[in-house]
């Protein structure tokens, strides 16, 4: 069982950047691969993904609408994932949600939110126009 809390949310006008955290808890978490999905306000708008990153760093998968605004990294030491968003848009307002899962992708792939299996409450990113 591994816990995620994220942080990092806030308030930023278009164009301006923020650096979201996920601390994981209760396992090592270097073996863990790692994700962010984001919830936008609208209803009956689906949990989109957003950045994922192998549990060695060396897959990573992005959103065709945030490459090269959005970065995923992670420090093993601090059994941290970062996700820095630069360039940020209006319609990148949403909750924004870490998830983590061991072994092997599967038939999801890195990019479907069932190929995850914690999740955490997730950090609100508002961005003004």
């Amino acid at each position: 069982q591994v816990q995620l809390v994220e942080s990092g949310g806030g308030l930023v006008q278009a164009g301006g950047s923020l650096r979201l955290s996920c601390a994981a808890s209760g396992r090592t978490f270097s073996n863990y691969r790692t994700a962010w999905f984001r919830q936008a306000p609208a209803p009956g708008k689906d949990r989109e993904f957003v950045a994922a990153l192998s549990w060695n760093s060396i897959g990573t998968y992005y959103a065709d609408s945030v490459k090269g605004r959005f970065t995923i990294s992670r420090d093993n030491a601090k059994n941290t994932v970062y996700l820095q968003m630069n360039s940020l848009k209006p319609e990148d307002t949403a909750i924004y949600i870490c998830a983590a899962s061991l072994g092997p992708y599967g038939s999801s792939g890195p990019r479907r939110s069932d190929a995850y299996s914690y999740w955490g409450q997730g950090t609100q990113v508002t961005v003004s126009s």
